[in-house]
């Protein structure tokens, strides 16, 4: 089994912290949102939906190259939806994923296929899955939502 991947992160001041990834990476400098903190960096909560998103995209163009369709670029935006629980704690109760492609349906002549599995490619978000609920819309250039 592969123990996956590992990261360092150190404080540097207040809710200030660098994410080092290893020798080859730059670090990441996060911060929390204020009031909190100064906004200085992505907070954690901005850091999970970029990992869900990016997953989604990558798996996506995986299943493109699978199929041999040209999308002509993928874009996404996603968004948490963050709530209190029964004992007032802020959670994260969905994520909301919208991918936007840079070709029309009729462009791609397989995308059903590819939008019927490339989900189950995406490593990040089927395991988030297991605990926040996760949605996902696709739409062509012309905005035509496709899943």
């Amino acid at each position: 089994m592969d123990a996956g991947p590992t990261i360092r992160i150190t404080q540097v001041d207040a809710y200030v912290f660098t994410v080092d990834f290893g020798a080859v990476l730059p670090a990441l400098m996060t911060d929390e949102a204020p009031p909190i903190g100064g906004g200085t960096g992505p907070f954690p909560e901005q850091i999970l939906i970029s990992g869900v998103a990016n997953c989604l995209c990558a798996s996506l163009v995986f299943a493109l190259g699978k199929f041999r369709q040209d999308a002509q670029g993928v874009a996404a935006e996603a968004q948490c939806r963050v709530e209190r629980n029964a004992e007032g704690r802020l959670r994260i109760t969905g994520i909301d994923v919208r991918i936007g492609l840079g070709a029309t349906a009729a462009e791609m002549p397989r995308i059903d296929r590819v939008l019927e599995q490339f989900e189950r490619f995406c490593t990040v978000s089927e395991s988030v899955k297991a605990g926040i609920p996760v949605s996902v819309s696709v739409t062509d250039r012309h905005g035509t939502r496709l899943k």
